[in-house]
């Protein structure tokens, strides 16, 4: 989700104006959960040093930093009142307690993968972070992954725009990157929803159909 007033022309005239500022609050925004579309922030940044405008490394350190920083910040927004929010979240659309308390469980075991690899995929890279906190991931532990993943996410789009940029055209890059993260949302959902779908299955079928006890 994005604002509709930051195509990617207008975050390039941006970017031309306020330099490596606008990359990095752009990419610190995001990660507070403002509506700011870092991954095109980003893009356009690779872009512009491609075409000698910026430099490389400057915008690759911007992009970095701006990512892990806005990172800590939801960390411990998700730490201190992230799961008094669910909570409250959970009883207005009727999730139990115990549901939630599985879900964060689940997302426990998994939270180092999801803070690394949500840098490259679409909303998570707003949510992993305040969620890690949640989960009460060790805060060490979620710096060694939030700082590599924001440093490997940035690698990768600032390097790609960098180069793919002096052959195709800006919006088909953006367009590309969006395509990109929307399919992997939709794999990172369809692996959440289905092995919950089928234990919900599996719950309901064992209530309907109970075993039979052993003096039958």
């Amino acid at each position: 989700m994005s604002l509709d007033f930051l195509s990617p022309e207008a975050i390039q005239e941006i970017a031309q104006q306020y330099g490596y500022w606008a990359i990095f609050f752009g990419i610190l925004l995001e990660n507070l959960g403002l509506p700011i579309p870092g991954e095109t922030v980003t893009i356009v940044g690779g872009f512009l040093a491609g075409s000698d405008r910026l430099n490389y490394w400057f915008v690759l350190g911007d992009a970095a930093l701006g990512a892990a920083i806005g990172g800590n910040f939801g960390y411990w927004i998700g730490r201190l009142g992230g799961w008094a929010l669910l909570l409250r979240l959970g009883s207005i659309f009727r999730i139990q307690e115990t549901q939630l308390q599985d879900l964060k469980n689940q997302f426990s075991e998994n939270a180092g993968k999801a803070v690394f690899l949500g840098r490259f995929i679409a909303l998570l890279r707003i949510f992993a972070s305040p969620l890690a906190g949640i989960a009460e991931m060790p805060y060490w532990k979620f710096m060694l992954y939030n700082v590599v993943g924001a440093i490997s996410w940035a690698s990768v789009m600032v390097t790609l725009a960098f180069f793919a940029g002096q052959l195709v055209p800006l919006e088909k890059l953006v367009t590309l990157a969006s395509q990109f993260g929307a399919g992997a949302l939709l794999l990172v959902v369809a692996w959440i929803a289905v092995p919950l779908w089928l234990e919900s299955r599996k719950a309901k079928q064992v209530i309907a159909d109970p075993p039979a006890s052993d003096g039958e």
